[in-house]
């Protein structure tokens, strides 16, 4: 048990990385990190270097993995399964894709077009972005295990529920022609070696993180500034778990916004450190990372109205419940 404390304080939540700019601060820079400046700038160093740490180790052996399940493969084994079945394995191999929403929508497609059922490839997009590997390990290192793994299945639940609606109200014919045409290959799976998969792994580090820096910076400032600045008298009086409508105001005011679930944690963070409830944190970070404004516009590219329609009602209903739960019940996890 002591062992595992001491893990999860100084691999998770970076305990000496912690001392370490808290000695920064304050002998190079000479400034109080009690202070506002000091603590932002504290905030800001930490948590920046934090997820820029784990983001690298965590899609490095998540891409690994990846790399003995490629889209031809992925399709044989989902069209193997039906029924719920398939929804639940859709949703779990999301979780070991880290992409964000716009990301998704080509393995949408890929998987749409190879045959997969419309309910089992909306499964895959709304986990995808929402619930990954990386950001278990991210959550956990803010708040805790409980709160990640609770995350976790709601956001699986979520996705398998909402795969499911859609299957049966029968929309394929919602979804763009072109889609249906756009066939994958069946091409066989060259055999990869260590070292190919250990460049594609690389590559993937790489490729992501040049796609994510920016809104890890922008969320991190942003939590900065919440954290430092923002009196937590106001936050309280508009995001406070006592607010029937915090969570309500949370999911909406992320749908604007475009970022990663890596961008907005340092946000939620800040929130709940303010008095924000956990289940609003965590609603306006769902908002933001599977319904953001920029996704949307793409999958209506995809998909007619009606359905996109159907898929943000979905997503948007399981998000403010799983908000009001998790405010309700939030202190079992905290």
């Amino acid at each position: 048990m002591l062992i595992f404390r001491w893990l999860n304080s100084q691999l998770l939540k970076m305990e000496w990385l912690y001392n370490l700019v808290t000695l920064l601060v304050k002998n190079v820079l000479g400034l109080d990190v009690s202070s506002k400046i000091g603590g932002s700038i504290h905030f800001f160093i930490y948590d920046v270097a934090k997820i820029f740490i784990l983001l690298s180790v965590l899609i490095f052996v998540i891409s690994y993995i990846q790399s003995f399940f490629p889209p031809e493969r992925t399709k044989k084994i989902l069209g193997r399964f039906s029924g719920i079945t398939a929804n639940i394995l859709a949703a779990l191999l999301g979780t070991v894709t880290p992409f964000c929403s716009c990301s998704s929508i080509p393995l949408f497609i890929g998987f749409t077009s190879a045959g997969l059922p419309i309910g089992v490839t909306f499964s895959f997009l709304i986990s995808s972005p929402l619930v990954d590997l990386a950001s278990v390990i991210l959550l956990a290192s803010i708040f805790n295990w409980k709160t990640a793994i609770a995350y976790v299945v709601v956001g699986l639940i979520l996705a398998v529920i909402g795969g499911t609606i859609i299957s049966k109200l029968k929309l394929e014919e919602f979804v763009e022609p072109f889609v249906y045409g756009n066939r994958m290959l069946e091409v066989e799976q060259e055999e990869l070696t260590v070292r190919d998969r250990m460049g594609f792994a690389r590559n993937q580090v790489w490729d992501i993180i040049n796609k994510v820096w920016i809104y890890i910076l922008i969320g991190v400032g942003m939590g900065a500034v919440i954290h430092n600045y923002i009196p937590e008298s106001i936050i309280t009086i508009v995001l406070g778990q006592d607010k029937w409508y915090s969570v309500l105001l949370a999911a909406f005011a992320g749908i604007p916004m475009y970022a990663d679930i890596f961008g907005t944690l340092p946000i939620a963070e800040a929130l709940v450190l303010k008095g924000a409830g956990l289940g609003t944190a965590l609603a306006f970070m769902m908002g933001v990372t599977a319904l953001s404004l920029p996704s949307m516009v793409m999958l209506n590219k995809v998909v007619k109205t009606k359905l996109l329609g159907i898929f943000a009602g979905i997503v948007t209903l399981g998000i403010i419940i799983i908000g009001y739960a998790f405010n309700a019940f939030g202190h079992l996890f905290m």
